[in-house]
């Protein structure tokens, strides 16, 4: 049998001599078969054998990975290690490669090291949610997920060898884990921590390749000791978004970018449509000052922080973003597919507010932040994964890593003031249902936001992503867009209950769209040209009436119709409301008068007749009485009232806030 050798055309198959063959077969240390006397090698456990006892130097420059004419992967993972191969073998040190979410970016981290390194390959994931996920793919014992066999990447018989892959997980991973293998895969907490475990354990030249995952983090100190310690080691960033919003650079050449746009036009993406309110009249007063604008009135305004901030706070302009994202998911769900939406806010409060708003009309809807308790947001993001949910309203959270197609709508109550942000919310709903079908109607998507929100320069700027012209990603970068501060986030800082600006009117007729992919694009205008030959109609003609067209970038709608508020469900969700408000203004009274929520002075010192209990428990229960003495109820019987008396409560908190911050100062300064 040719796959058969005997010992003599197996040992010069090896390259060993016949003695060594014996000794080793003998030891058990390369496979045989022996029928007596007579000893049998089989060519495929030869191959297996050759690969496994290469040495690391060797295994990824050597092994026969399926690449180039591989139509299997995508024309971004073929593209990109091609550019990525030629860089590094013409010398280079630091890549940098672009991709759009869902267009494949752990399938070529799986492939980048073929022929690339000649060592072990150590890849850095931001978070444990990407890391998770790339050990899937990597995993040559899950065969389900292993992107080297779903893509015929590697054959079964090549694996048997490698790669072998090991994880930090804080967990038992140990140095011994890491020699006996080609990956080590981490994140960056782990590697780089204050704790300094890891990185210390490796000598300077233990990896020959870097692959970073969300490379555009890659400029923060621990990915810089990182670098500094494996200096001479090729470095690949991948990212969606190649800039910073800190306006620190990311070391390294962009050696390949795949476009936005030729994502959408491949179905990689979804076709994304942003929707924007559009106000023919706003009434609202600021600083005491009431206006009445006109929408050409708004469009000049939008421009004004402390208008679009005042937009994003107000509750009649938030109503109409909600019904205008509602309209988009309900046409959205005419295919049978569950699509689901998700929104940003500014705060948890305004969070927790805007749910109420979806509540409402009869949404299943749910807020999450990182302030709530782990087992809470487990749950939450629970039923959303299972279609429990309609809504998700986030505050800082579900960014790089958070994979769920279904999520079709993107709600935008908040401005964005640069573009990293946009990107990296907007990319929550690019990922497609149907893989590479840029025509299926559950590839659609909507960006939903009020005008007055200023974000449609965001888009303007999101388009300009397809230049590759170095000077405008520096004029792009607008300066650091930090998190909120946490005492912000959880309501204790020292602040107004009401914004300045105070909306009290806002009529609507009409709404902005335009897609995110320019109608007249030139690649565009070529895929429809290429559809039309197929289907036999003259593709030049319909081309140039394409082309002479008249495009309009910006199109005006009428306003879809509002959706109705079950009164029953109104009253519940203010009842609600009106305790979360308690909450956080009882955080800002102990803010105000210096007290830790978990301490025990007001208890104590201040608040006799209150059941006792931590001063965040104590400060609710002195609200609440006086929220109770306002709306003339005994304690427990808020189950009898009306949405209109909730909604007194929360107006009353302030004047509550301001009452109980001087009664209790005064009762401080007398005990002094």
């Amino acid at each position: 049998m040719s796959d058969w050798f005997n010992a003599e055309d197996a040992a010069k198959y090896l390259g060993i001599s016949s003695s060594n063959l014996y000794s080793l077969a003998q030891q058990g240390r390369v496979p045989s078969n022996k029928i007596g006397k007579v000893w049998r090698f089989s060519k495929t456990d030869l191959n297996i054998w050759l690969r496994a006892n290469k040495p690391l130097t060797e295994f990824f420059v050597s092994a026969e990975a399926f690449i180039d004419d591989n139509f299997l992967l995508r024309d971004p993972q073929r593209e990109g290690y091609s550019a990525t191969l030629d860089f590094f073998s013409k010398g280079g040190q630091r890549a940098i490669v672009q991709l759009p979410v869902g267009c494949g970016k752990s399938g070529l981290i799986s492939i980048l090291p073929f022929g690339i390194s000649r060592g072990r390959v150590l890849i850095i994931a931001p978070n444990l949610t990407i890391r998770d996920e790339l050990k899937k793919n990597l995993d040559i014992t899950n065969r389900r997920y292993c992107f080297w066999n779903k893509c015929n990447v590697l054959t079964s018989e090549e694996m048997m060898a490698g790669p072998y892959i090991a994880v930090l997980d804080g967990k038992d991973a140990n140095i011994h884990d890491c020699m006996q293998s080609h990956i080590v895969l981490t994140n960056i907490q782990q590697l780089a921590s204050s704790a300094d475990k890891w990185l210390p354990a490796f000598p300077e030249k233990f990896f020959d390749m870097i692959i970073v995952d969300e490379g555009h983090h890659s400029a923060a100190p621990s990915w810089e000791k990182v670098f500094a310690k494996f200096s001479e080691a090729k470095v690949v960033n991948l990212t969606a978004t190649p800039f910073r919003s800190d306006r620190k650079d990311i070391e390294g050449e962009l050696v390949y970018r795949y476009s936005f746009k030729r994502a959408a036009l491949k179905g990689y993406i979804k076709r994304l449509q942003a929707v924007y309110v559009a106000p023919a009249e706003l009434y609202f007063t600021y600083k005491g000052d009431q206006k009445r604008h006109t929408l050409d009135e708004v469009l000049k305004l939008k421009e004004e922080e402390w208008f679009s901030r005042g937009v994003a706070l107000a509750p009649e302009c938030n109503k109409h973003i909600v019904d205008a994202s509602l309209d988009k998911l309900d046409k959205l769900r005419q295919s049978g597919t569950h699509h689901q939406l998700i929104a940003v806010a500014c705060s948890v409060a305004h969070a927790q507010s805007i749910r109420s708003m979806y509540a409402e009309r009869g949404y299943e809807a749910a807020e999450i932040h990182s302030n709530m308790p782990e087992d809470k947001r487990v749950e939450v993001l629970q039923k959303l994964k299972s279609g429990l949910l309609d809504c998700i309203v986030q505050v800082q959270m579900l960014g790089e890593g958070f994979d769920h197609p279904h999520l079709s709508v993107a709600a935008i109550f908040r401005p964005f003031r640069s573009l990293s942000p946009y990107v990296q919310f907007v990319g929550r709903t690019m990922r497609v249902i149907v893989q590479n079908d840029a025509r299926h109607p559950d590839n659609f998507g909507y960006v939903v936001s009020h005008i007055g929100l200023n974000l449609d320069r965001q888009l303007a700027d999101f388009r300009e992503l397809e230049r590759e012209d170095k000077a405008f990603f520096e004029e792009l970068i607008q300066g650091n867009e930090p998190e909120p501060p946490t005492e912000v986030l959880e309501g204790r800082a020292r602040m107004k209950l009401r914004p300045e600006m105070v909306v009290h009117r806002e009529l609507i007729s009409e709404f902005f769209e335009e897609d995110f992919v320019n109608s007249d694009d030139e690649d565009l205008l070529t895929e429809l040209k290429a559809h039309a030959e197929l289907l036999g109609f003259d593709a030049e003609k319909i081309a140039e009436a394409l082309k002479n067209r008249k495009v309009e970038k910006t199109r005006r709608v009428k306003a879809s119709e509002p959706f109705p508020v079950q009164p029953q469900s109104q009253r519940r969700e203010s009842r609600k409301r009106l305790q979360e408000e308690v909450k956080r203004t009882a955080n800002i009274l102990l803010n105000r008068l210096g007290f830790r929520p978990g301490g025990r002075e007001l208890a104590y010192k201040y608040a006799s007749g209150f059941a006792g209990g931590n001063n965040f428990v104590v400060a609710v229960q002195m609200i609440n009485h006086e929220v109770d003495k306002i709306l003339k109820i005994k304690s427990g019987q808020r189950a009898t009232l009306r949405t209109e008396d909730f909604v007194r409560g929360m107006n009353s908190l302030e004047e509550i806030l301001n009452i109980l911050t001087r009664r209790l100062k005064r009762r401080a300064t007398e005990d002094d």
